[in-house]
């Protein structure tokens, strides 16, 4: 398995519940990501061997490096689930999960609610890195719970065996609404040794290199804006100017083809949350398409559909 190359800036893709599976990271990884990271797998659904957990874990051959991120606070059920993981082949890293601010995750002591026992955050932390047999330790955090205490966050990340943190710029309580706080980040970067990617609102490449050169940071995270446009990597590592419609069009469909082939006809169902992103990229009648999509069932006839929509012209190009 690949070691994370830390001596240059490390573009990773970020892990979106919902988005991020297997499907769309191997579209990502075509433009040149360089570490994909699982969607958020709960450490109490891999030991009671879930099935549609356990699948959660598959990474396409191309994903190299490749993070398993884990979400919990029971010590022994994070060991557990750490020994599941270290059965898996091509996994460069488990990532503890210290940001998602979703209630039904928080109110579990797990995702951004360990910010408020940092304790055992740091047990935890402890735990992975004690047992696991991959190259690194990581975790994914925020700036805190309700109130700012990210540099305390971080040095006890750090002092508890992390290899490298990746830091989204809010607090829990700013969810993805409130201003990013790249200063923050800064001051992270400026107190602990280890490598910190920044994360949050980075849609660009003019804002990838901003983030970059501000924060000091060795690398940047980039979720939500990848969603719509995937080869944002390539426009950010190789200079690739707008994609074409034709670009488009091919990447929508291998992803659509993808998804059918990883979840069955489910997968074409699953695909309309993609299709709706995809189609704000400046296509005429995307309104229309998606209120058709979403009362389609049968892939041949959601691709017919995909084809022809994604056929026409940006306004641009016309």
């Amino acid at each position: 398995m690949a070691k994370i190359d830390f001596s240059k800036p490390v573009y990773a893709l970020a892990p979106l519940a919902g988005y991020t599976d297997l499907p769309f990271r191997s579209v990502v990884k075509k433009f040149g990501v360089d570490l994909t990271v699982s969607e958020m797998i709960s450490s109490n659904a891999l030991i009671h061997n879930s099935k549609k957990t356990y699948r959660m874990l598959e990474k396409a051959p191309s994903e190299d490096p490749y993070a398993v991120q884990i979400a919990g606070s029971d010590l022994e059920v994070i060991r557990k689930a750490v020994g599941v993981i270290n059965e898996e082949e091509g996994v460069s890293a488990i990532d503890l999960n210290c940001g998602c601010p979703a209630p039904k995750v928080v109110n579990n002591l797990q995702g951004s609610s360990l910010l408020t026992d940092l304790p055992q955050m740091g047990r935890v932390i402890e735990t992975i890195k004690k047992h696991s047999n991959k190259p690194y330790t990581s975790v994914k955090m925020r700036l805190g719970f309700n109130e700012k205490n990210h540099v305390e966050i971080a040095r006890i990340a750090e002092a508890s065996g992390a290899d490298y943190i990746a830091v989204h710029g809010r607090t829990r309580a700013g969810r993805y609404k409130a201003a990013v706080d790249y200063d923050a980040i800064a001051e992270i970067k400026a107190a602990v040794s280890i490598p910190v990617i920044a994360n949050g609102d980075i849609d660009s490449p003019q804002k990838a290199k901003w983030v970059l050169e501000y924060t000091g940071a060795d690398g940047i995270m980039i979720g939500r804006a990848a969603v719509k446009a995937p080869w944002i990597f390539a426009q950010i590592k190789e200079g690739m100017v707008e994609p074409s419609s034709a670009l488009i069009k091919e990447v929508v469909l291998e992803h659509f083809d993808q998804m059918v082939r990883y979840y069955d006809r489910y997968g074409a169902i699953m695909f309309r949350k993609n299709l709706h992103a995809y189609s704000k990229a400046g296509f005429q009648g995307a309104s229309a398409f998606r209120d058709t999509i979403n009362r389609m069932e049968e892939p041949s006839e959601i691709r017919e559909v995909i084809e022809a929509f994604f056929s026409q012209k940006f306004r641009h190009e016309a």
